[in-house]
């Protein structure tokens, strides 16, 4: 891939700071050709669980032999993670192209007093030329933070939306409640397209069943109770099920030629997100819960897991710093039998110190805490303590996610030197 594209792309958040607004964001699009305009959008908003649900319906719809364009994020080796044809990495040289019509672009309207696309704009120009040039016969879209403001949000009409459950995060953006929250995601409903959402959390449902019936949008509610766990046995954690059963519902509603029940779980049973509870290596799990509702989640997790086979819990951890780490610290160390913990200081600008992590965890009552400096020197120090049988859980950040899975995807990890002592015992 050309490395300029990509290093013009990750440094965008260096020197542009405004964000376009929705209207501007149109007119960006207005001069690519309005390539969104024939696109079958399924839209998907939410705190937890939008990649999973996009990666289920994304499965589903390949294998009924759909083509389909995927828009997620964040990406967590290769930026090309974000713009998916029929669930692989698109082409270096439509990356490229792609990249470099969106940059003519912008070019042309800088000089007419328009502000230069954040990253997550400019990769969503991207997205929607790419799958029009691609003829994605449907597009599943994940919004970025919110949802009535999020850049995706200038989809006039997709076929369906999807909410998946909320909980607090971005609060400093989104708001302090759920209700909040729940407001800023709704905003992704449109007037007279079905809304299939998580029916778990009462104040969330509220108000999206009210924003739905406001304007007249049918809603679909997915509730836990209503999942047949002996249905999705095969996933490794429990919101898997609930995750997939959204995306399930929407194919069902939509009702897509060639999806039936079975056709569903047949693909299920193969899909796996990366990241969500991600075996990448033996007793390595990689999951990428990064607040305190992920983290729950995560522990619900590691829980069916051990009732099903008893081992020794270790965790590698990293947090950035406008997360709630100290709860997410607490929920882990009050729920899980951690017998050790690795911490570690992100490559990100927002990465929290080994020693801000390790204090909490202290607090939290974990009283064996090793700090490290860089991913490799933490891997490589959690493997060398961890014991035949122990079980090893990367959590806490999708940037550790990220760097972890580079880690073992080169086999790099030789040779960091780990820290001769632990700082807590």
């Amino acid at each position: 891939m050309d490395e300029q594209a990509k290093d013009y792309l990750l440094n965008i958040p260096l020197w542009t700071k405004k964000k376009n607004t929705l209207e501007q964001t149109r007119h960006f699009l207005e001069q690519l050709g309005n390539p969104q305009q024939d696109l079958a959008v399924i839209h998907v908003a939410g705190t937890n669980g939008k990649g999973s649900v996009c990666a289920d319906l994304t499965g589903v719809l390949k294998e009924a032999g759909y083509r389909v364009g995927t828009f997620v994020s964040p990406h967590l080796v290769d930026i090309r993670e974000r713009f998916l044809m029929n669930g692989e990495l698109v082409a270096e040289a439509v990356f490229e192209d792609c990249f470099r019509q969106v940059l003519s672009v912008t070019k042309r309207l800088m000089v007419r007093g328009y502000c230069h696309p954040t990253f997550f704009e400019f990769v969503f120009l991207m997205a929607m030329v790419l799958f029009a040039r691609e003829k994605a016969e449907y597009v599943i879209l994940e919004t970025g933070m919110g949802g009535r403001l999020d850049t995706t949000n200038v989809i006039a009409h997709p076929r369906a939306c999807i909410i998946t459950s909320i909980s607090l995060d971005h609060t400093q953006y989104l708001g302090n409640t759920i209700s909040e929250i729940a407001a800023e995601k709704a905003g992704i409903i449109k007037a007279g397209v079905p809304v299939i959402y998580d029916d778990n959390e009462p104040a969330a449902s509220r108000i999206i069943r009210q924003r739905a019936s406001e304007l007249g949008a049918p809603a679909y509610a997915v509730s836990e109770k209503e999942i047949l766990a002996e249905e999705y046995a095969y996933f490794a954690a429990p919101y898997q099920a609930r995750n997939a059963e959204l995306a399930g519902q929407a194919l069902k509603i939509l009702k897509v030629p060639g999806v039936d029940k079975e056709l569903c779980h047949r693909v299920w049973k193969t899909v796996r997100w990366h990241g969500r509870m991600e075996e990448a290596a033996p007793e390595i799990w990689l999951d990428g819960a990064h607040n305190p509702g992920g983290i729950r989640a995560f522990i619900e997790a590691v829980k069916a897991q051990l009732a099903k086979e008893k081992r020794q819990v270790q965790l590698l951890f990293a947090a950035v710093t406008d997360k709630d780490y100290g709860e997410m610290i607490h929920l882990l160390c009050d729920s899980l039998p951690i017998t050790r913990v690795t911490v570690v200081h992100l490559r990100s600008e927002r990465g929290l110190t080994g020693q801000a992590l390790a204090e909490q965890f202290k607090k939290a009552g974990c009283s064996s805490v090793v700090i490290c400096e860089t991913a490799a020197q933490a891997l490589e120090t959690a493997l060398c303590q961890k014991k035949k049988g122990d079980r090893l859980y990367v959590v806490g950040s999708l940037y550790l996610i990220g760097e972890i899975k580079e880690l073992l995807r080169t086999g790099s990890i030789q040779g960091a030197k780990p820290p001769e002592i632990p700082v807590t015992e």
